[in-house]
């Protein structure tokens, strides 16, 4: 009797010292495992064979999740290519649902009878001969989130419930290395990615040379966009004859690089290439630069002074800004361009001169001419070859070669060494910049003379630091009804004469609606900018709110449902103090 107390006494004692042993044992062959350089699923594959020889189980399966927390990879014992989908239909979303939602293990001890699996299909998991079994899942995490699931099941008996506890214990240990060993795969891959893109790139610089050797007489213009290719085909057919030459596009698409490359591949290149901005100056201003004066003309006119039509004889005249000029200018203008010649201001001797004019405008002169301000006759004079200049959003992939254009540019200036990380060009790409070229250039700028090191990283940009207005300069929209391409939206806050703005999204707000009480700085910068939702007065809070309501409460929804920004609406709630509801 002594014997058998004794005996029954140290039994416990050894079970306990013997799966202390096997889980450590397994821990360390799983953890070598994991430390192999293999395909991430044939790891995992592996780790759950390794399972089955510590473990009194039938099957396993590893589920790792996306960013949605659906199933992206689920591995089983003996996985492969062909055997994948196989796995797919034996998860058990129910049960790795609970398991992601609570962040804790999961024992169904009898699946059978579980809620969890009602109306499931169990024939995916194999041959049971009619005895009930178990599943233990256990959450793989990555920090505090929840990244995969690890489930085993095995035959239900009364000596299984004894080991629950243990089993538990030790595949939540396993599922830790798993969740190391997936953000060690994680980070690999973005390193080797970002290896990858530096190789690009440095490939990218070694051709630049030729892509700018393929575009020789284009000075200044930086990518091979197809719609850039578009433009300079044009502009090299264009630049033989003499025809007059309208260059037509948004403000900040650099007209003027292409003015001056229609003067480069002509044959007139050897000759002056003379430019003036039409609306720059006043119109008694701009008669003598164009023209010329006599000695004597006006006050202050004490020398004959040859104008801007004599300088460039023989070679070409650039007048952007061309649709700004005066109803009775545009007359004067008129004739030099259908005679050839004209009379100095204050003298009488006609001047002929052989000049190829080329014009430059962002105004939609078809409208102004219906309007009656500006003269149909001078819009077919200048009018003979229009060239449209393509905005920098239409103008796919030439942004970061852009950005490292104007970055080495401001190199060159400040005698920096800065460059862009991958982060940084991330945000580059994902602003729409409606100011165009002239936007970007200015963008780099000013973060690279605000960058804290060598690498200009996403967080150097101001629109990360709340610091940039261009989301309050552009914040409405408007439609360009130009004729010659599809219709274009350009948000801007102030419209201008030449463009019409678009329909107000609803709710309709009229102007007697909007009150005018000054908003707050530090509320919204560029107060006097924004829109009616963001001013004062009950009825703005109430359409703000119906609005949310209206979009689930999602800012993104609810901006475009009022014309205006996320970041717009952003301020508005913080203003009116509405708190955002989430569900």
């Amino acid at each position: 009797m002594g014997l058998q107390l004794a005996g029954g006494a140290c039994a416990p004692k050894a079970r306990e010292f013997d799966v202390r042993d096997t889980a450590l044992v397994g821990i360390y062959e799983i953890s070598k495992l994991l430390a192999s350089p293999n395909r991430l699923e044939t790891t995992l594959a592996g780790v759950l064979a390794l399972l089955s020889s510590f473990l009194d189980m039938r099957h396993g399966l590893v589920a790792l999740l996306d960013a949605a927390g659906g199933p992206e990879v689920v591995v089983g014992s003996g996985w492969s290519e062909d055997s994948a989908k196989r796995f797919f239909d034996r998860l058990p979303e129910r049960a790795v649902g609970q398991i992601v939602a609570t962040k804790m293990p999961l024992v169904v001890e009898n699946v059978a009878a579980s809620p969890l699996f009602q109306g499931s299909d169990f024939s995916e998991w194999g041959p049971t001969d009619g005895r009930p079994f178990s599943l233990i899942g256990v959450p793989i995490k990555e920090g505090d989130a929840v990244v995969g699931t690890l489930t085993v099941d095995r035959v239900y008996d009364d000596r299984s419930v004894t080991l629950f506890d243990h089993d538990v214990r030790f595949l939540t240990m396993i599922a830790n290395l798993v969740g190391q060993t997936l953000r060690l795969h994680k980070l690999i891959a973005r390193d080797r990615e970002r290896l990858m893109q530096e190789k690009a790139w440095l490939e990218k610089g070694d051709r630049l040379p030729q892509i700018e050797a393929k575009i020789s007489g284009i000075n200044g213009v930086v990518g091979n966009s197809p719609a850039l290719r578009a433009v300079i085909d044009k502009i090299r057919v264009v630049a033989k004859a003499k025809s007059t030459v309208l260059l037509r596009g948004e403000s900040g698409t650099g007209k003027e690089l292409f003015a001056a490359a229609i003067h480069n591949l002509s044959p007139r290149r050897s000759k002056p290439f003379i430019k003036l901005n039409c609306a720059a100056l006043p119109e008694s201003v701009l008669e003598s630069e164009l023209f010329g004066h006599e000695r004597g003309a006006f006050t202050g006119a004490v020398n004959m002074r040859k104008g801007r039509f004599e300088l460039a004889d023989g070679g070409t005249l650039f007048l952007d800004e061309i649709g700004e000029i005066t109803p009775a200018f545009q007359a004067k203008l008129l004739r030099v361009l259908q005679e050839g010649e004209f009379e100095r201001v204050g003298g009488t001797r006609t001047q002929k001169v052989d000049v190829r004019l080329v014009c430059a405008t962002n105004k939609n002169l078809e409208e102004a001419v219906k309007r009656n301000e500006f003269r149909a006759d001078l819009y077919y004079r200048i009018s003979v070859v229009p060239i449209f200049v393509p905005p920098l959003r239409d103008r796919k992939g030439d942004l970061e070669p852009l950005a490292n254009e104007f970055l080495r540019r401001f190199n060159a200036e400040q005698g920096g060494r800065l460059s862009f990380s991958e982060s940084a060009l991330h945000v580059l790409t994902a602003c729409a910049f409606p100011g165009n070229i002239r936007e970007l250039e200015n963008c780099v700028f000013r973060t690279a003379t605000l960058a804290q090191g060598n690498v200009i990283t996403d967080k150097d940009f101001s629109c990360r630091n709340d610091g940039c207005l261009s989301s309050v300069l552009w914040s409405g929209s408007l439609e360009r009804s130009a004729p010659h391409a599809p219709v274009a939206i350009l948000p801007t806050l102030a419209p201008p004469r030449d463009r019409q703005p678009a329909p107000p999204p609803p709710p309709p707000m009229t102007t007697s609606e909007r009150p005018h009480a000054d908003s707050s700085p530090e509320t919204c910068p560029g107060a006097e900018n924004c829109t009616a939702v963001e001013r004062d007065g009950p009825s703005d809070r109430e359409r703000l709110i119906d609005a949310m309501e209206r979009a689930g409460w999602v800012k993104a929804k609810a901006a475009r449902l009022l014309g205006l920004t996320p970041r717009q609406i952003g301020y508005a709630l913080q203003k009116h103090g509405v708190e955002v509801k989430k569900f």
